[in-house]
């Protein structure tokens, strides 16, 4: 699946250990905060009303590679890939590069479920409304 969205993010002081370095469990904010700006740009949310359900997104798996530091105030180039869509889960992969150099890999699983409150969460597919868009986002970023 080629689909691919590209976002920046400046490194702030709150991101970094005492050593002004990208604290790891930064990365897994840094993955969630590009999923969710991914999803604003198709008009939709990882947390939805439709239909009188919550339609959400819990992780299934989540990991993260480190090649090289990041510190304060650089500049993180951060691409999303949607690596798989299958009924009920998409698999997204981040690259995370500043200046040019890859300094991270991310990887994130997520299902599609019924998040209603008082509710036992449950998988459910994929909706077309949420399938479409998602397929009109990939045939957008492969014509250009």
């Amino acid at each position: 699946m080629p689909s691919e969205f590209r976002t920046q993010r400046l490194v702030e002081w709150a991101d970094t250990d005492k050593a002004g370095i990208v604290h790891f469990a930064r990365f897994f904010v840094f993955m969630e905060q590009t999923e969710h700006e991914f999803w604003r740009t198709l008009g939709l949310s990882v947390h939805m009303k439709r239909d009188e359900n919550i339609i959400s997104w819990p992780r299934l798996t989540a990991d993260c590679e480190y090649f090289r530091p990041v510190s304060f105030e650089d500049t993180l180039d951060i691409h999303l890939k949607i690596e798989k869509q299958s009924g009920k889960s998409l698999s997204y992969r981040f690259n995370f590069h500043h200046n040019g150099e890859a300094v991270a890999e991310g990887r994130l699983k997520v299902a599609c479920c019924i998040c209603n409150p008082g509710e036992k969460i449950r998988a459910i597919a994929i909706p077309d409304f949420i399938s479409d868009q998602l397929t009109q986002q990939i045939a957008e970023t492969t014509a250009t």
